[in-house]
């Protein structure tokens, strides 16, 4: 898989995850341009990292990833490596992104990024966490990548849809603070 500035990333064997398509990827780096270089980024249900890479190769200050599965940890430690300079800092937390979002309450990000496995239950949960624990600060914007057929997105206490762009079959949903 290639990224921002045509870097090859290594992806896991299998389907284990589910790497975002280049297609969806563009969309969304196109649609929060000029807003990357500096923030702070949380990538939730990580998978190979392309997305925080390619936010690291853009100039993200802070990139945080969550991912569940050791072996596309260490994946996605190995690509951010790979991408970060010296001025940037990287985390990767393995872990139940529902307990690791508790671990993060009093920090606050200008993007988060979640894509969950289509058929999983994480989406409410997760939003409503990120509200719970004040995990986005007053500018920021979530991007929800997600299966309309599978997963319906709606408006959760304290965050609301701010705009939906589908490609094909994957739809993004953003989500900012409610009013």
């Amino acid at each position: 898989m290639r990224i921002y500035g045509n870097r090859l990333l290594t992806t896991l064997p299998g389907q284990l995850t589910r790497p975002t398509s280049a297609k969806v990827r563009e969309a969304l780096f196109n649609i929060w341009q000029g807003s990357i270089e500096g923030c702070h980024w949380l990538d939730l249900c990580a998978g190979n990292g392309s997305m925080g890479a390619e936010a690291l190769c853009r100039g993200a200050q802070l990139v945080i990833g969550v991912e569940k599965y050791g072996k596309a940890c260490g994946i996605i430690q190995k690509n951010w490596q790979q991408v970060a300079t010296s001025e940037q800092t990287f985390q990767v937390i393995r872990g139940d992104v529902i307990n690791v979002l508790k671990t993060l309450a009093g920090q606050s990000f200008d993007r988060i990024y979640f894509d969950p496995p289509y058929n999983s239950q994480l989406y409410q949960p997760v939003l409503e966490a990120i509200a719970t624990y004040n995990l986005l600060n007053n500018q920021g914007e979530i991007a929800v990548e997600h299966n309309p057929k599978l997963w319906q997105a709606i408006d959760i206490n304290g965050l609301d849809i701010c705009r939906k762009k589908s490609y094909g079959n994957t739809s993004l949903t953003f989500y900012q603070l409610g009013l």
